[in-house]
C-alpha cells in the first residue's frame, strides 16, 4: 500500500473524512503509529474508526498450574494491526470435558489467565459502548471478553452472574461439542434437539436481562430461529460466510461448507436487527476478503455486516504435545491445521490461523490490509466505519446498556 504520487496529504484527507459517520467516534490520526508506506487514505480511516474483530481467540492456559502461561505481547499486536478491540474469546470443548464441574474450574482458570495478560499488558476489559469509545480516545487498545460455548453453565443458570461479575459481555451459546445440558443444535452435528432447547432459552433471556450480547455462531437454523423469537435485543452470528463463497480449495470448502450460512438465513438475522462477521476463511487474499464482505453486504446491506476472524491475535499456547490451542488435548477438528504460521513452542499452525499474518506475504497489520482492499472493492469511509466496529457497537450498546 504505497503512497501514488496524487495521493493526499494525511491532513487533507482527515479534514475532509471529518464530516462523515465513519468519524462519529472521534480519534486524531496519531491514534496508532502510522508506517510511512500505508496510503493516507488508509491511515485516515484506520484512525477515525473503531475497528473490531468480533471473534478472536487469544490462547490461555485453563489448568490451575498452567497459569499464568506465557507473556503475550496483547497491546503490541492489536496496536500492529490497526484494530481498536477484540472480542477476545476462548473455548472449552476441545478435550472431552468429562467430570461434572471440570468445565466450570476450566472457564475459571481461563479468566483468571487473561486478567493476567491484560494486567501485564497494561489493558482493561471493555464493559460497554462507552469503555470501547473512551479506550479509543484515549488511543488505548481493549478486549471485549467473550466466551465459545455454554459448557461452563453445567445446566446452572446462576453461574451466567459469576461470569457476568467477572466481565463476560459476549457468549457465543454452541461451540464443536454439546454441552452437557445442550442449549441447542450445532451445525456441524446431527439435529437431535428440535433446535434451541428449553435450557437454551433460558440462558438467552438471562443473558438479555444481565446486559450480555449473544452470539449464535454454530448454531443451525433451526435453533437460530427459534433464539430470534425469544431475543429481546439483536443477535449476532460472529464469524461465518456466504455458502456461495467458498474459495479456492475445494476440501475447505467441502469442511467449511456446514459452518457457512445461506442468503435466506441471512437476511432472517438482519430482518431481526441482527449483525454477520465475516472470518478470513476460504479467502486467500486480503481482496478475496473483501469480495466476500461484499458478496454478504449485497444481500442483507451494509448496516447487518462486520468482522470477525476466528483467527488469534497471539501466538498459539501449546504446552504439551498434542495440545489444543487452549492447553487441552488436539486441536484436530479445527478447520485446516496444515501448513503456515508456527506457535510459540514452533510447532505449526494453518496459514491464516494469526490475525497480524493472516495472507501470504502480508506486510501491513490486519485491518489496515483490510481497509485498503474495502476501498478498491468499491466501499466509502462511511461503509468501511459501519463494517468495520460501528454495526457491532450497536448491537453491543442494545445488548449492554
Amino acid at each position: 500500500m504505497k503512497i501514488s504520487a496524487t495521493a493526499w496529504s494525511r491532513r487533507n484527507f482527515i479534514t475532509a473524512l471529518a464530516g462523515t459517520s465513519a468519524a462519529m467516534m472521534l480519534s486524531p490520526l496519531s491514534a496508532w503509529a502510522i508506517d510511512d508506506d500505508i496510503d493516507p487514505k488508509v491511515a485516515a480511516i484506520v484512525a477515525s474508526t473503531l475497528g473490531i474483530d468480533t471473534h478472536n481467540h487469544i490462547d490461555v492456559p485453563l489448568t490451575a498450574d498452567a497459569i499464568p502461561g506465557p507473556d503475550l505481547d496483547l497491546a503490541g499486536e492489536l496496536k500492529r494491526s490497526g484494530l481498536s478491540a477484540i472480542c477476545m474469546t476462548f473455548a472449552l470443548d476441545y478435550q472431552k470435558l468429562q467430570n461434572p464441574g471440570e468445565a466450570w474450574e476450566r472457564f475459571q482458570n481461563g479468566l483468571s489467565a487473561m486478567d493476567h495478560q491484560l494486567a501485564k499488558n497494561n489493558m482493561k476489559r471493555a464493559l460497554n459502548l462507552a469503555d470501547l469509545k473512551s479506550a479509543h480516545k484515549k488511543h488505548q487498545p481493549t478486549v471485549i471478553q467473550s466466551v465459545e460455548g455454554g459448557h461452563f453453565l453445567e445446566g446452572q443458570l446462576d453461574r451466567l452472574t459469576t461470569a457476568y461479575n467477572r466481565g463476560l459481555r459476549h457468549f457465543t451459546l454452541l461451540h464443536d461439542s454439546d454441552a452437557s445440558t445442550p442449549l441447542g443444535d450445532v451445525y456441524t452435528n446431527t439435529p437431535q434437539y428440535g433446535g434451541l432447547t428449553a435450557f437454551g432459552a433460558q440462558v438467552l433471556k438471562e443473558c438479555n436481562r444481565l446486559g450480555i450480547l449473544v452470539d449464535l455462531a454454530h448454531a443451525n437454523g433451526q435453533t437460530i430461529d427459534g433464539a430470534l423469537k425469544i431475543a429481546q435485543h439483536p443477535v449476532m452470528i460472529s464469524h461465518t460466510g456466504l455458502d456461495t463463497q467458498v474459495g479456492n480449495n475445494p476440501n475447505m470448502a467441502r469442511m467449511m461448507r456446514p459452518r457457512l450460512i445461506s442468503k435466506e438465513q441471512a437476511k432472517i438475522v438482519a430482518g431481526a436487527g441482527g449483525i454477520i462477521g465475516v472470518w478470513t476463511h476460504l479467502a486467500d487474499t486480503p481482496l478475496a476478503y473483501a469480495q466476500n464482505i461484499r458478496a454478504l453486504v449485497d444481500v442483507v446491506g451494509v448496516d447487518h455486516v462486520c468482522i470477525g476472524t476466528d483467527t488469534k491475535l497471539t501466538p498459539a499456547y501449546r504446552p504439551g504435545n498434542n495440545a489444543d490451542r487452549n492447553g487441552n488435548g488436539n486441536n484436530n477438528n479445527r478447520p485446516g491445521n496444515e501448513g503456515g504460521n508456527r506457535d510459540s513452542n514452533g510447532n505449526r499452525g494453518r496459514m491464516g490461523d494469526r490475525t497480524n499474518s493472516a495472507w501470504q506475504d502480508q506486510t501491513t497489520g490486519f485491518y489496515y490490509a483490510v481497509v485498503d482492499t474495502l476501498l478498491k472493492t468499491g466501499f466509502n469511509a462511511d461503509e468501511i466505519g459501519k463494517i468495520g466496529g460501528g454495526n457491532f457497537c450497536r448491537v453491543f450498546d442494545a445488548a449492554t446498556k
